[in-house]
């Protein structure tokens, strides 16, 4: 399969032309969304420093991954869809072990690669032990756990950025849902959910950036920006 393969998974995806996918391709306008209100609000904070800023950039560039790859719909699109994602997921990982969880970055890399080790094991238990089709949201399974995680154990802290990582979770678990259920509700509903994804993980990105912004600490390590 060469690079310019067609992908076709998804409800609303009738044909092979660029505009098979409309509300797929513009509900991606949440991503970019957020990330500029990640920017206005580090901006408000006086929080510009080179890890948020690297953060926001990251979320523009899911948006437009995320697009291209419901237009083009072709292999090399994917890798520019799910790239952007898996290194914002790495990235506000460590950032949030090192500014919530106050951890210097050696120990938040091993603490949080640890973290999402035994994450990615708990959802392969859970998954193939409920044996449900998810069609293909099995690799984000870890990040809602993660997050699950996180909120609980800041909460159990006291840590003031508690609720917005809960609130993050509980919207990625609803958006997790929508994307997992778009396949199979294509014969009552031919537009899919998968847009709904898009929508409400904008709102939760927002929502993460947030949360980091105003109760995120940079007194944990002086290494980095």
């Amino acid at each position: 399969m060469g690079w310019m393969t067609p992908v076709d998974i998804y409800c609303e995806r009738m044909s092979a032309v660029f505009w098979a996918e409309p509300l797929n391709a513009v509900s991606n306008l949440a991503f970019i969304l957020a990330a500029w209100w990640g920017w206005r609000e580090a901006g408000r904070a006086g929080r510009t420093d080179g890890l948020t800023r690297t953060l926001c950039l990251l979320v523009l560039a899911v948006g437009i991954g995320s697009f291209l790859f419901h237009t083009f719909a072709q292999r090399w699109a994917g890798v520019a869809d799910v790239v952007p994602i898996l290194l914002f997921i790495v990235l506000y990982l460590l950032a949030s072990m090192n500014r919530l969880f106050g951890l210097r970055w050696l120990l938040a890399g091993v603490v949080g690669f640890g973290a999402f080790g035994v994450a990615v094991m708990a959802a392969d238990a859970v998954t193939g032990f409920a044996g449900l089709p998810l069609n293909g949201s099995e690799g984000y399974v870890p990040a809602l756990m993660l997050l699950a995680g996180c909120a609980a154990a800041l909460g159990i802290m006291g840590h003031t950025a508690a609720k917005g990582i809960a609130v993050a979770a509980a919207v990625f678990a609803v958006s997790l849902t929508a994307r997992t259920l778009d396949q199979t509700v294509c014969a009552d509903l031919p537009t899919g959910t998968h847009f709904v994804w898009h929508l409400l993980n904008g709102a939760m990105i927002a929502v993460l950036l947030t949360t980091l912004v105003r109760h995120g600490q940079r007194g944990a390590s002086s290494a980095l920006p």
